[in-house]
């Protein structure tokens, strides 16, 4: 009953679709096993692309599975046959392509009752598989040559630790046929390798004992048609499955299972060999005798291999064959993200370069910094020289009076040592004055001293009362010179601040000085400065006043700058290098006219935190 339904589908199907359109083509493409088995689904894919690119003329085709050849039941091909009879009763197919050496086979047999004038293409067959003899001068062959022993050297030559190679093959006709050829051809390799064939068993058994292999093993997956139970396993599929559970690579001998799968190797290409097919077609479809077309048996195609799977297994790109093609590589991370590496990188460099600048920038600054704080201090020693002489008149009557008083002392002594009648206790006090002169004296030249010592920037901890009583007491010959009046109002607690005591007691000489300076037209009685020194907050203070004229209200910004001056013999250097002081010991300086008369200038520096600041 099955073939009376398939014939009632011809007689339905065989109606004239292309009565009128002598241009059309039609072709009829008979498959071995079925398109839903690889590799023959990838031929069937390929070969259709190609005929669509290649031919000139619109074509109508149709593709049939001989599903008999999964078995040796030769019987089951006659409904088969019948239906293809029906089929192409009235409209005989303009080119048979048959596809692997079942369809070829039965082709030949039954070709006198089929198509007995029709072109045929044997394609996608062993050359081993060709009938010969049953060739007509309307038939030509593209087929292919499978060489095992050149696959297994191939892998043993990129895995040469392989000592065991499990054969995965099916058990229908054809996978018998080439177990035969494979055992013959794979001779050499006996006593290198130990070959296990695995054909004989449920394709169930078969995974669990691959995925249970020795080591330094591997798998050659030929196909897998039906196994010894005669259950069909579609190729894609039962690959697929063996992949999943096997522990050792695979390779095999047709590209259309590579891509996932397969460590790879040569293979024949399906691409290939479908457009070398298909060329053939289309000049038999132009008219060519097909029996005048020779093709020669195509060969492997160069080795090509899959980066996943030789990572996987760890095998060496370096024992893969010369010209061989390494696919599926992942791309490092500069391939991945060359651009963005590229920037990132160029944006560490560019941060490198100007952080280069700017340390040598700083670099620069700080030995600038220092090479002005060396240029300050020796300007500054040059002041102090020149204030120097100013002092004179102050230092000399300072001087005078112990000098005084040790001479009169002296006299005194030694009329009381001619005396007949000694005052020892007088004598003693008399040694105790000349003492204490002797220190007063060596306390004037002391501070005279330091004051003109060319020494560098040095910052301690000094109370910063002292320093100022010590600078007024070392000018109070000059104000007794000048008839100044100098009134202390010092801060009642200490005033401890980081600095160096000289250059400070500098900028103190340099306001005293200007301010008597700036009286010397005043009546004595008018000639007073007031020092005083106070705590503001976080800050010591200190403030000289005088009654003089006062700053003019349009130079009060300029007064600090190097060459101004108001004097007609001054230089303009004083209160510059006394503003550089104040600020290299992170101070304030500034001046400002009083509200009544004179001109009132103002120090502020940071006070540091000391027990005696504490105490306070």
């Amino acid at each position: 009953m099955v073939w009376r339904l398939f014939v009632l589908l011809a007689l339905i199907s065989s109606a004239p679709v292309y009565a009128g359109q002598p241009d059309h083509k039609r072709i009829m493409i008979l498959h071995s096993v079925g398109r839903e088995f690889r590799p023959w689904n990838e031929y069937a894919r390929t070969m259709r692309a190609e005929l669509d690119r290649q031919s000139p003329w619109p074509l109508d085709v149709q593709e049939h599975s001989l599903v008999a050849a999964r078995s040796a039941d030769v019987n089951s091909e006659t409904p088969f046959l019948q239906y293809l009879q029906a089929l192409y009763a009235n409209h005989l197919p303009d080119l048979v392509i048959v596809v692997g050496a079942p369809a070829a086979s039965f082709i030949q047999r039954n070709r006198a009752q089929l198509f007995p004038a029709t072109p045929m293409l044997f394609t996608t067959i062993e050359a081993r598989r060709v009938q010969h003899s049953a060739l007509t001068s309307n038939d030509t062959v593209v087929a292919v040559t499978h060489r095992f022993l050149v696959l297994f050297e191939n892998f043993l030559r990129i895995s040469p630790d392989t000592k065991t190679i499990a054969i995965v093959n099916g058990d229908s006709p054809n996978e018998r046929f080439w177990r035969g050829e494979m055992v013959r051809e794979l001779k050499p390799l006996e006593g290198r390798i130990e070959i296990r064939w695995y054909d004989k068993l449920p394709y169930e058994d078969t995974l669990r004992q691959l995925a249970t292999l020795p080591s330094h093993s591997a798998i050659f997956w030929y196909q897998m048609v039906a196994d010894a139970t005669g259950v069909a396993h579609e190729g894609g599929r039962a690959l697929t499955r063996l992949y999943n559970v096997a522990n050792a690579p695979i390779f095999t001998h047709d590209d259309s299972f590579f891509g996932r799968e397969i460590v790879g190797g040569p293979m024949h290409s399906a691409l290939g060999r479908s457009r070398t097919a298909v060329s053939v077609a289309i000049r038999i479809l132009g008219g060519e005798n097909p029996g005048d077309i020779k093709t020669p048996p195509s060969e492997f195609a160069a080795a090509k291999y899959d980066w996943r799977e030789l990572q996987r297994w760890g095998i060496s790109e370096a024992l893969l064959p010369p010209g061989s093609e390494v696919y599926f590589r992942e791309a490092s991370a500069w391939e991945k993200y060359r651009w963005q590496i590229a920037a990132a990188c160029g944006v560490v460099l560019l941060q490198a370069a100007l952080i280069s600048i700017l340390l040598y920038e700083r670099r620069r600054r700080r030995f600038a910094e220092v090479e002005a704080r060396q240029r300050m201090s020796e300007l500054a020693h040059v002041n102090r020289y020149s204030m120097a002489g100013e002092l004179t008149t102050s230092i000399a009557h300072e001087l005078n009076q112990p000098l005084g008083s040790i001479l009169v002392n002296t006299e005194t002594a030694a009329l009381m040592l001619d005396s007949p009648t000694l005052d020892v206790s007088e004598l003693k006090e008399i040694l105790s004055d000349i003492r204490r002169d002797d220190q007063r004296a060596g306390e004037v030249i002391r501070r005279l001293r330091s004051l003109l010592k060319r020494a560098p920037f040095e910052a301690r901890e000094i109370d910063l009362n002292e320093a100022v009583g010590e600078t007024l007491d070392l000018v109070s010959g000059l104000a007794h010179a000048r008839g100044v009046t100098v009134e202390r109002a010092l801060s009642a607690v200490p005033l401890p601040v980081k600095g160096d005591r000289i250059q400070l007691q500098q900028v103190l000489l340099n306001l005293f000085m200007n301010a008597a300076d700036a009286m010397a037209h005043l009546d004595r009685a008018r000639r007073r400065i007031v020092v005083r020194t106070a705590r503001d907050r976080d800050y010591a203070e200190i403030e000289i006043a005088d009654h003089g004229p006062g700053i003019l209200a349009g130079k009060l910004a300029e007064i600090f700058e190097p060459f101004y001056t108001s004097k007609p013999s001054g230089m303009g250097m004083g209160l510059s290098i006394a503003r550089t002081i104040v600020e290299a010991h992170d101070g304030e300086i500034s001046a400002e006219n009083r509200s009544g008369e004179g001109a009132l200038f103002r120090i502020r520096l940071p006070l540091v935190h000391s027990s005696a600041l504490a105490a306070s």
